[in-house]
């Protein structure tokens, strides 16, 4: 019999219709729910729904809900997911309030509100930035007064590393209050210098199924922060090495401490100079920024269907192989206006075609993107290899010898 699942904003991200699609392909019925008519929807997602409900509003919470109830009165409705982050904790109040299997609210909370998820990891022993709570002016010096710079401000509910800044001195921290004066809650934590990992996760029933690790090049914070970077993600193909060791412990650690039990997880994690790793942060979610697509470059395997057998199933049925070092770097057009010529690409293909696994970058009269909203900006190129110094020296060609330039 297959399973009925509700799946919260089955379009966007622009992720999100893959793992509609996923659904649909392990045999559930998809019913979506969204605030927009299924005709708005991108084509992959309407075409593997078998219905789609549509409210007024997915923030009026109470409204939905009461919706969804009604809705349940005369359909069949099994599990409720939710892979965006803002509609999280209004999947756990319909499971709640239909009675389904799922992460609770309370459950859901650590992984949206950075606070309570520190303090939980806290209460485990797991080692997190030094950390406060802020939702004042004052309360955010007082903060970073009392952890001492550098201090990173970012908000509590936030995803990836939008809104965040790093502060070296009090005139840094003035500059970043005016920045972020529209969040109204933000975690003032403290600056650990290192390298930054990923931790990803699809788990089933609490048993853990599949893991990845990528290799922030450099870390999100530098890639927000300065435009003329070529940002890459790096999917390590040996996970079975001292220097990762520390943080997938960490990480199983996080997930036993959270209580996390189904669904995909991503986590960021840091490796000190002297070796000491460092917890990040944890979504109930997958990765952004194509990173899902790396994992299945990584291991000619699907991801995105697993998450769905862990949903539908307990279980991850397929088995994965890590056969690749996978490194996607992102590029952003220089200048602005449209994309008037792409300069290198020929070359570096005509050079390095047998390990290029996919080159996405925007075509000759599109709009440059704003690289402030979007790591994936004006498309990427993405190569792997078997070893890994093989691998990044063709990611760093890229970085440096592909340019876009747009007026």
């Amino acid at each position: 019999m297959s399973t009925h699942v509700l799946m919260i904003s089955p379009g966007y991200p622009a992720e999100m219709p893959f793992f509609t699609r996923a659904l649909a392909r392990v045999g559930a019925r998809v019913i979506g729910l969204g605030d927009q008519p299924a005709a708005a929807l991108p084509a992959m997602a309407r075409e593997h729904l078998a219905h789609h409900l549509q409210v007024a509003s997915l923030w009026d919470e109470a409204a939905v809900v009461e919706e969804v109830r009604r809705f349940a009165r005369q359909a069949r409705i099994d599990r409720v997911e939710c892979l965006w982050e803002p509609g999280m904790i209004l999947a756990a109040r319909i499971r709640e309030a239909l009675g389904l299997p799922g992460m609770s609210v309370d459950q859901t909370l650590p992984f949206r509100d950075k606070e309570v998820m520190k303090q939980r990891l806290d209460a485990a022993g797991i080692r997190t930035p030094r950390h406060h709570r802020a939702r004042t002016v004052g309360q955010v010096r007082e903060a970073a007064e009392r952890i001492g710079y550098p201090v990173i401000v970012k908000p509590i509910a936030g995803a990836g590393s939008a809104d965040t800044y790093r502060c070296d001195t009090r005139e840094d921290l003035e500059r970043a209050l005016v920045l972020v004066q529209h969040v109204p809650e933000v975690s003032v934590e403290e600056f650990v210098d290192g390298e930054e990992f990923t931790f990803d996760t699809i788990c089933a029933e609490g048993e853990l199924y599949f893991e990845n690790v990528c290799w922030y090049r450099p870390r999100p914070l530098v890639m927000r922060l300065n435009e003329w970077v070529s940002p890459q993600t790096v999917a390590v193909r040996t996970l079975d090495q001292p220097d990762l060791d520390g943080g997938r412990r960490m990480g199983r650690e996080v997930l036993r401490a959270l209580g996390f039990r189904t669904g995909f997880t991503h986590m960021e994690w840091y490796r000190k100079p002297d070796g000491e790793v460092v917890f990040g942060e944890i979504g109930g979610r997958p990765p952004g920024a194509r990173t899902v697509d790396v994992m299945n470059w990584c291991t000619d395997n699907d991801t995105y269907v697993a998450w769905a057998e862990a949903v539908c199933f307990g279980r991850v049925n397929r088995r994965f192989e890590r056969k690749w070092n996978v490194v996607n770097t992102f590029k952003r057009a220089q200048g602005q206006g449209r994309i008037r010529r792409i300069e290198g690409l020929d070359r570096f293909l005509a050079e390095c075609r047998p390990w290029v696994i996919a080159c996405q970058l925007a075509p000759i009269g599109a709009p440059k993107s704003d690289w402030r909203n979007s790591i994936v900006a004006d498309g990427f190129v993405a190569v792997r290899h078997p070893e890994l110094g093989p691998a990044v020296e063709m990611g760093d060609r890229v970085a440096r010898e592909i340019h876009l330039y747009a007026s």
